[in-house]
């Protein structure tokens, strides 16, 4: 028998950028709200598990950890599980954030502070999709063929690195990682959902200019928090600067 040791692990309820709508109804994740727990110890031994860092998984592991609402961990969207981890971030060692940025203008490191509570989160257009359905159209300006595309999951990403690792094994040279996501994104072409036919339209057909606007229209429509900052300086501004995910993110003052 577990001994009740009178903790209550406290939790906050996190709204995901996506509003839910592009899940599965009958999905949890379809709430468009999942409840956190806090950090604790456990959780900064998973930050610093050298196989989790080298394997690239330490998010995940770190995400999975913290969630309270039971879902599958690999069906979220990845835009959504990049607003967690900032939740993660504020929820184990609160809003400010301080790291050095090279300041390439004047050569110098500076030291910055954000407050990831005032970052801007960019919530899905409901008029952009079917609810519940993670499919949305786009028809190609230059030469008017319509494509239907989704936004990435979890799952989707992992599966990119497995094929783009595969790749790297096969040709070192080899850089595919724009087609090979492109082939991923969209689910159809001209109404045909046939993945050969998606492959060959992105390797053969999908002429450049097309492919720049398809992706700039792709990130007009991707909610998220946007992870960005402006540098001011007595003679000098920067605005947009990103903020990187790293193992950093998660350590201040180190």
């Amino acid at each position: 028998m577990s001994e009740n040791t009178g903790f209550t692990m406290p939790t906050e309820t996190v709204e995901l950028p996506s509003k839910g709508l592009l899940y599965p109804s009958g999905s949890a994740l379809s709430t468009g709200k999942v409840e956190m727990k806090y950090m604790t110890a456990k959780e900064e031994d998973i930050l610093t598990n050298l196989n989790y860092i080298k394997n690239n998984t330490v998010f995940d592991k770190l995400v999975q950890s913290l969630l309270v609402t039971k879902i599958n961990y690999e069906d979220l969207l990845v835009a959504d599980r990049d607003s967690l981890l900032i939740a993660a971030r504020i929820l184990g060692y609160g809003n400010e954030y301080k790291f050095q940025y090279k300041n390439e203008a004047v050569d110098v490191d500076q030291e910055v502070v954000v407050d990831l509570s005032e970052l801007n989160t960019k919530y899905l257009d409901e008029s952009l999709v079917k609810p519940y359905t993670n499919e949305f159209s786009y028809e190609l300006p230059s030469t008017g063929t319509k494509l239907t595309f989704k936004l990435l999951t979890v799952k989707d990403e992992k599966t990119i690195e497995r094929d783009l690792a595969g790749f790297k094994k096969i040709n070192p040279q080899a850089s595919p990682e724009l087609s090979t996501r492109l082939k991923t994104i969209i689910t159809s072409v001209n109404g045909n959902s046939d993945k050969s036919v998606i492959r060959d339209f992105v390797d053969n057909h999908f002429l450049a200019r097309d492919s720049r606007e398809f992706r700039k229209y792709l990130k007009t429509v991707t909610p998220g928090i946007e992870l960005k900052f402006d540098l001011y300086t007595d003679n000098y501004t920067e605005e947009g600067i990103d903020i990187s995910l790293d193992s950093n993110f998660f350590w201040p003052e180190s």
